[in-house]
């Protein structure tokens, strides 16, 4: 295979999957239970659709047409149809289940399992467990490499990244970086693990050949305390040139170049930023804001926020399908 072949086989690995052009952002709403449909080109509210209880991260089924629901306070996953915009069933998750990662064929959920301190892992066809993995206290993001031989996840109380074979269920390896980790991304190439620090205004890179830490980038917001700035959420451009992450109660969006890792641009939008999503092109940042109960559009050309859009009570997830 080409070099550039290669690279554009990797990126498209490293980016969420599209689903099937509905023209719609779902935002999951903890405390209304239910999952806000925002028009894409209006950017208004054009419904929402009733889920299981706490609903918080959402990732689409292979093949582009249910929408996964993980939801915290039932126990369980609510399975939309994209189509109808129904429930359409549901599987266990286990005791307060967080954020999970699909394995690339999508058979499995790989969950952070918060009160078990533990990764559970879902046959997603027979709506099974079938594994489960020891932690870390206080496991949360998910993600599983573009082979799927290997899981990464965070433990906020021991601020480590734990990496789990995929085949065998066992840690075999624990990396250590900043206070409280949250959530991760891959760079283009899947070279690099990004990974947000939340008690400490940074971002974590670490090597995913080595499985050591190549750097910590630091976060700053002019006039802040380093205490204020709390990353949590994070996404990579469509051209892997620049990751994007939420600054908590910064209430700000960093733009930070992968090559330098560099902040080029800082933007603000709402209260307690920690969910972001692209559209397609990635022309457009989509940003969830915990505390103000709102969605902030941004344009990535301009580093300007376009709209913000109110869309239930402490949003969780965006979940993009343009």
């Amino acid at each position: 295979m080409k070099p550039f072949a290669l690279c554009a086989l990797l990126l498209a690995a490293a980016l969420p999957a599209q689903a099937k052009d509905s023209g719609l952002a779902y935002v999951s709403s903890e405390k209304d239970h239910a999952i806000t449909l925002v028009d894409l080109r209006t950017l208004a509210v054009v419904g929402t659709i009733p889920t299981c209880r706490r609903p918080r991260h959402m990732q689409r089924l292979r093949g582009d047409t249910q929408l996964m629901v993980a939801c915290s306070d039932s126990g369980r996953a609510d399975l939309i149809d994209l189509a109808s915009r129904r429930s359409v069933g549901g599987m266990p998750l286990g005791d307060d289940p967080e954020v999970f990662d699909l394995s690339p064929d999508g058979n499995s959920a790989y969950v952070s399992a918060e009160d078990e301190g533990a990764l559970n892992v879902f046959d997603v066809l027979a709506k099974t467990q079938r594994g489960s993995v020891p932690l870390g206290k206080e496991p949360e993001g998910v993600k599983v490499s573009a082979d799927g031989k290997r899981v990464y996840v965070t433990s906020e109380v021991a601020s480590m990244v734990h990496v789990v074979d995929a085949v065998t269920l066992q840690v075999i390896r624990n990396i250590a970086v900043g206070k409280r980790p949250r959530r991760l991304a891959f760079n283009a190439d899947g070279s690099e693990l990004w990974v947000t620090n939340e008690l400490g205004a940074s971002v974590s890179v670490i090597s995913v050949r080595d499985l050591t830490v190549l750097a910590t980038v630091p976060l700053e917001v002019k006039g802040m305390r380093s205490d204020d700035i709390t990353p949590v959420g994070l996404t990579l451009s469509r051209d892997g040139r620049t990751m994007y992450v939420g600054l908590g109660r910064a209430n700000h969006v960093a733009f930070i170049d992968v090559a330098t890792r560099r902040t080029t641009q800082l933007v603000l939008v709402g209260k307690r930023a920690w969910g972001v999503g692209l559209n397609r092109d990635g022309s457009r940042l989509f940003v969830v804001n915990g505390l103000s109960d709102d969605m902030t559009v941004v344009d990535t050309a301009t580093a300007k926020a376009i709209k913000t859009i109110a869309v239930g009570r402490v949003p969780h997830t965006v979940v993009v399908d343009d």
